[in-house]
């Protein structure tokens, strides 16, 4: 549980889920742009306020990202088992 929150911690604290990009300093803006819990961040804040300016970004971002994660894992799923 502990290595499990080592990885989603600064996923959330590097995402813009506690403040607008706008007012974050310039190093955590250049984080949050790689971040892919920005995007469905994003995407649910413009749909809560009626201005989805990009959802195809925002959903394929982090299906990408869930993409790599799952072949990175299956292909170190046989050296584990081992």
């Amino acid at each position: 549980m502990g290595f499990g929150q080592a990885i989603t911690m600064p996923l959330f604290l590097g995402s813009t889920a506690l403040y607008p990009l706008s007012v974050m300093p310039g190093r955590l803006q250049a984080v949050s742009k790689v971040n892919p819990l920005s995007y469905p961040v994003d995407a649910l804040r413009g749909l809560l306020l009626g201005t989805p300016a990009h959802l195809a970004t925002d959903f394929a971002v982090p299906a990408v990202a869930a993409a790599l994660g799952i072949a990175a894992a299956s292909s170190l799923l046989g050296r584990l088992a081992r």
